[in-house]
């Protein structure tokens, strides 16, 4: 079995809390100056959710403009961040649904680059080269996986474990109770390990 907190996550920066006041008062230079320090972490989640640059560019800009359009709506219960993965969520669901083409091809790339980023930041100066070239696999698996969940399974699975917030925050972000959540992740987990076991046995 895989494991899923292999996954780079990164911590929110802080922010000042008047820019968000004003952008809620209808700053939109605040709002963008909010935002600023969150614009390239959300592309890269667009990136490993869809693996196609110019749709990714297209789910963030999207994202960003819900974003303001309900920024009063905004109160603070879970983190920023989460709270903009919630609507980013929300607009690739949209683009599946609406079965726009969502090309894997440039996956490869992506998993090199967050191996080299995730390489830079450990300590331990034995890791191997093979060892990096595996943990590129792992990933590309888990998020192969990931592709074939559910809706409702695959906001959960990536709010956890790739923005790596709170069940607390996630039910917040997704309007939902924490029992809910929970319930989701522990399905979501369990039909991930079935499709795990099923893609190991197909590759025999």
């Amino acid at each position: 079995m895989f494991a899923v907190t292999s996954i780079l996550v990164e911590t929110d920066q802080a922010l000042s809390p008047d820019l968000l006041q004003r952008a809620q008062s209808g700053d939109a230079d605040a709002f963008c100056e909010y935002c600023r320090p969150h614009e390239a972490r959300l592309f890269r989640q667009a990136m490993s959710l869809c693996g196609d640059h110019a749709l990714a560019e297209d789910l963030a800009q999207d994202t960003l403009v819900e974003a303001w359009r309900c920024v009063r709506r905004y109160n603070g219960r879970c983190r920023f961040f989460t709270w903009l993965c919630a609507i980013l969520l929300n607009r690739y669901r949209n683009v599946r649904r609406e079965k726009r083409p969502v090309p894997l091809s440039r996956l490869a790339a992506i998993e090199h680059e967050r191996a080299h980023d995730a390489i830079e930041q450990v300590t331990d100066a034995a890791l191997q080269p093979d060892h990096a070239a595996q943990q590129i696999e792992r990933d590309a698996l888990l998020r192969r996986c990931i592709q074939q969940l559910s809706p409702k399974h695959r906001e959960v699975i990536h709010l956890r474990f790739f923005v790596d917030d709170s069940l607390e925050g996630i039910a917040a972000a997704l309007n939902c109770s924490v029992g809910t959540v929970k319930s989701r992740l522990f399905h979501a987990l369990e039909r991930l390990r079935a499709i795990h076991v099923s893609q190991n046995e197909s590759e025999l």
